[in-house]
């Protein structure tokens, strides 16, 4: 599934986070390419990309990795975003027993469209909020590996798993290009950096009370 160049040493992959809106996934995204974190509600309005480069054994990899709105109003316009994907990162909030449901459903919707090509990693994020969780450890780890995904614990506040992350995830992605024999870059040429975010926290909403 993936673009390969420089005599085979070079990757391209496009892997998209899914999930349901607040639970994190812009905040991962920006934590692992820019290491930045923001408190606020942050809420992505369309899909967009950052492009992130890695070198794993002597092999260039570039990510260009997709934040998707998670938003019930934008489902429709998921396969377009997820479509020629080579890794999937399924997110929910551990506080949040219905986005991890959820989770299940974008596993399935995946399978789908894209069958066993596609490496699956699911996050468990806002581990920073322990004390509120709602998701057991044992049920989502078991979860995960019922469908051939690895399971992380995240914080983009803290910074904790995301590196882990998407190392994983791109080690299993270039296991899976083996089976390319064509060399087709699925993420084009287009190197455009930018994420579209809005802060769109109320005034009397309380800091660090946002997605995480």
């Amino acid at each position: 599934m993936a673009g390969v160049s420089g005599g085979g040493r070079g990757y391209n992959f496009k892997v998209v986070l899914l999930g349901e809106g607040c639970v994190g996934k812009t905040s991962l995204v920006l934590r692992y390419v820019e290491n930045k974190f923001n408190d606020k509600h942050i809420t992505t309005l369309q899909a967009s990309f950052l492009n992130k480069k890695l070198n794993i054994g002597g092999k260039r990899v570039n990510l260009s990795i997709w934040d998707t709105a998670g938003q019930e109003r934008f489902h429709a316009l998921g396969p377009i975003y997820y479509r020629d994907s080579n890794g999937a990162i399924l997110v929910y909030d551990i506080t949040d027993e219905d986005s991890f449901q959820k989770v299940k459903n974008w596993v399935k919707e995946l399978r789908r469209m894209l069958g066993n090509d596609v490496s699956l990693c699911i996050a468990g994020n806002k581990t920073d909020l322990e004390k509120e969780r709602h998701v057991p450890v044992a049920d989502a780890e078991a979860y995960a590996a019922s469908v051939g995904a690895r399971h992380f614990h995240t914080s983009a506040k803290l910074n904790k798993g995301i590196e882990e992350m998407f190392l994983d995830l791109s080690k299993g992605m270039i296991e899976k290009s083996g089976t390319d024999t064509l060399g087709r870059s699925k993420t084009g040429t287009n190197t455009r950096k930018s994420v579209v975010v809005v802060d769109d926290e109320q005034a009397e909403q309380k800091s660090g009370s946002g997605c995480c």
